[in-house]
């Protein structure tokens, strides 16, 4: 059975040294070798990715692809969640990791750049936010609430106010930590398993439903797949922005 105490502080210590290694580039802007990328996720990713194989885990990120798939444990990093908010100085951004065994996500941490309020989850042994535990969110009605959005949102919707925010790991926590009351993801297929997965074992510890919107396993090690996340306080509403999020 894996130390899930020994891997908790792997992943603090790779997150503190990610924090540090971002801290250091200069020019944020610079571009990375795809497209999408940016050297900045270069510098974070190959330190971050190098200490968790040299601590005997596999890992599937979203920079560097998968390496030593056919090991015990594997690391699910996005070394930094919301990049282009990095890029522009914009205070959302974070390093997220899940690491799984053969039953799904054991560990968890997802971490701000820049406030560094840091979110934590072991599987069977609850969630904490900057190192107290988190209890479950209270749900009020979604009329009232405010909605985190990837995407383009619908005009007719049934919250009262989203916020765009930018980096998903974040947002999702957000709504587990109860400051946002639900997440949706309205984009086409953006999500790859980095994004969320982290925030994914926070929101189980403490039954906040998180699913698919189209009924496809979130938990995965497919670099190629993609996902389309939503997050709420309870199964009713979690079922209504299903079915919205569906229908777009």
């Amino acid at each position: 059975m894996a130390d899930t105490d020994r891997l908790q502080a792997l992943l603090r210590g790779v997150t503190n040294e990610a924090v540090a290694r971002l801290a250091e580039v200069a020019d944020r802007r610079a571009g990375g070798t795809r497209d999408d990328q940016y050297a900045l996720d270069l510098v974070v990713d190959e330190p971050l990715v190098q200490s968790l194989l040299d601590a005997g885990i596999g890992v599937l990120s979203e920079e560097a692809g998968v390496i030593e798939p056919d090991r015990a444990l594997t690391a699910v990093v996005d070394p930094v969640d919301g990049s282009t908010n990095a890029s522009r100085g914009i205070p959302w951004f974070a390093t997220s990791i899940a690491i799984l065994d053969d039953a799904g996500p054991l560990v968890a941490l997802v971490e701000n750049h820049v406030t560094g309020e840091r979110f934590e989850a072991i599987r069977g042994g609850g969630a904490t936010y900057n190192g107290t535990p988190m209890a479950a969110p209270t749900p009020g009605p979604i009329s009232a609430g405010v909605v985190g959005i990837n995407g383009n949102p619908p005009i007719e919707r049934p919250w009262a106010q989203f916020r765009t925010l930018g980096a998903s790991a974040l947002d999702i926590s957000y709504v587990a930590l109860g400051a946002l009351d639900a997440y949706i993801d309205f984009d086409d297929e953006a999500h790859g398993v980095w994004d969320y997965l982290g925030a994914y074992l926070v929101c189980q510890e403490l039954g906040v439903p998180i699913v698919d919107a189209f009924d496809r396993p979130l938990v995965h090690l497919d670099h190629t797949a993609r996902r389309t996340p939503v997050v709420a306080h309870d199964a009713a509403t979690l079922q209504q922005l299903k079915a919205i999020r569906a229908a777009h």
